[in-house]
């Protein structure tokens, strides 16, 4: 008798625990990077699918790096100009302390993943001895002209355990081929050519969309089908940007994202034809508010992960000018675009530009160290991790694990979380899971206050991670309500903490 009740508590005990652990039950389809809708199918059925378009590899872990650094460094450096004129003689670069190890060092440092170098901008002057073209560091007195800054460069990322990307100007006004479509991209693929093959691995590959006027008159046509080929061969695991199609321009370079930034958008990724027709037949570009709503999704026919990056620089310019050594951005600002940018589902692509001496400046160092010990001194203490609750599977949003997630199949869904004591915090972290898709719509976070529930933030999308700020509050209950999502919602992490006082807004 005494066994078989031992039994039943045990089959008791095994029910309980079941309940309290969540079991997902969600079956497929995914969508790996895009989909198209079937003909005849409901809003409701397309907004299903959109919740199961999810990322590729590449693509998520380019999201994991979070933020990486520009690095704006050419022939302007020494000119003063933001955009080269393509007739400047390489004589004027000579970056005498160049120090790759240094750039490394300091943008390692500042907790940033991986430097996109400026290759070539669109004054045409290369910084790696291309056979191409004599608008290079070869022709310049730098190093007597032995010298390769991406080779340097790159080096200094995989001592510092940084990833490397190129960025390559698809505008060139040196070029004497430039406006001669065929025999300008012949051009151009040979010198991305060499910065694929020439250098080793190659993380991120950069695109502007930027296009001047031919010698003859006529616009330039670029090939982008065939430069994404050639990558392909050569560099598989590469993310492209900006005009690539794996990664999209969030539409400004202020800093700041869409309080709505949906990675599963209508806006069609890369510069193909297909990619055109798509963009104009629904009226879409990368500066629109709206990329991703179920009111764009009722009129399209597919659908694309093409996650955004936030570009700024640290200083007013994108190269270095020494009259703006005393308006590099405060620790304040650059929280503020830390928030808008990493906290908005986007990656923050921030530019320190080298000074004349081929260094980072002083006084960017100085800046950076001091954002560093910012986002230290705020997010290394997670009191959420402190938490209890009862939702079945909650725990798994607060047990600092990257692969485990809350499940959620109905909605409106309240998870409430209890501290062992009352905690101050005025800073909310939500991710979701998203090699499974992105899906919740709207949430809200409340603490309990005075005996009674206290509102303290509400929001749309989260994605990747979404970052909230508020005024600072004690409490040792909060709860958490996911309003409406697209599907079945998994909660991957949540996070609660407090910023110092010399940033809270």
């Amino acid at each position: 008798m005494l066994s078989r009740t031992i039994i039943i508590i045990i089959i008791s005990l095994a029910s309980l625990t079941a309940c309290f652990t969540g079991t997902e039950t969600e079956e497929g389809p995914y969508y790996e990077k895009s989909v198209t809708f079937p003909s005849g199918i409901s809003l409701d059925e397309k907004v299903k699918m959109a919740a199961r378009v999810v990322p590729d590899s590449q693509q998520l872990a380019w999201q994991k790096l979070e933020m990486t650094a520009f690095v704006h460094f050419t022939i302007n450096t020494f000119t003063g100009l933001e955009w080269g004129k393509g007739d400047e003689s390489p004589e004027l670069f000579n970056p005498a302390e160049f120090d790759a190890q240094q750039w490394a060092r300091i943008i390692s440092e500042a907790g940033m993943k991986m430097i996109i170098l400026t290759c070539k901008h669109h004054d045409g002057f290369c910084l790696w001895p291309t056979k191409t073209t004599d608008h290079s560091v070869k022709y310049s007195p730098w190093k007597a002209g032995k010298g390769d800054i991406v080779k340097e460069v790159k080096e200094a990322c995989d001592e510092y355990g940084l990833k490397f990307g190129i960025y390559l100007s698809p505008w060139d006004r040196n070029a004497e081929s430039y406006g001669d479509s065929p025999a300008y991209n012949r051009f151009f693929m040979e010198q991305l050519k060499e910065l694929l093959t020439w250098y080793g691995n190659i993380d991120e590959v950069w695109f502007d969309g930027a296009n001047g006027e031919g010698p003859n008159g006529k616009v330039q046509v670029y090939d982008w089908n065939a430069y994404y080929r050639l990558i392909e061969n050569y560099q598989p695991g590469a993310v492209t940007a900006i005009m690539g199609e794996d990664i999209r321009w969030v539409g400004t370079e202020s800093g700041y994202g869409r309080e709505t930034e949906w990675s599963v958008t209508a806006f069609a990724p890369g510069g193909s034809d297909r990619s055109r027709e798509i963009n104009e037949r629904l009226g879409l570009q990368a500066t629109l508010e709206d990329l991703g709503s179920r009111a764009l999704i009722d009129k399209a026919n597919s659908l694309f992960w093409y996650p955004a990056e936030v570009d700024v620089s640290i200083r007013p310019g994108w190269f270095y000018h020494k009259e703006q050594d005393d308006k590099v951005k405060t620790v304040k600002k650059l929280v503020d675009i830390y928030f808008s940018s990493v906290g908005r589902n986007s990656v923050l692509l921030l530019n320190i530009p080298p000074d004349t001496r081929g260094l980072i400046h002083e006084i960017d160092a100085a800046r950076l160290k001091e954002f560093k010990k910012y986002l230290d001194e705020t997010f290394d203490n997670n009191i959420a991790y402190r938490a209890f609750t009862r939702f079945p599977g909650a725990r798994k949003s607060v047990d600092g694990k990257n692969e485990t997630y809350t499940y959620i199949n109905e909605f409106p869904a309240e998870i409430e979380y209890k501290f062992p004591f009352a905690e101050d915090f005025n800073v909310l972290m939500i991710k979701e899971f998203i090699s499974k898709g992105q899906r919740i719509e709207s949430f809200k976070l409340e603490a309990f206050v005075n005996d009674e529930w206290l509102e303290l933030a509400t929001s749309t999308t989260v994605g990747y991670k979404k970052l909230l700020r508020f005024p600072a509050v004690k409490s040792d209950r909060i709860k958490l309500t996911i309003n409406q999502s697209r599907d079945n919602a998994m909660i991957s992490e949540i996070g609660l903490f407090l910023e110092p006082d010399s940033i809270q807004p």
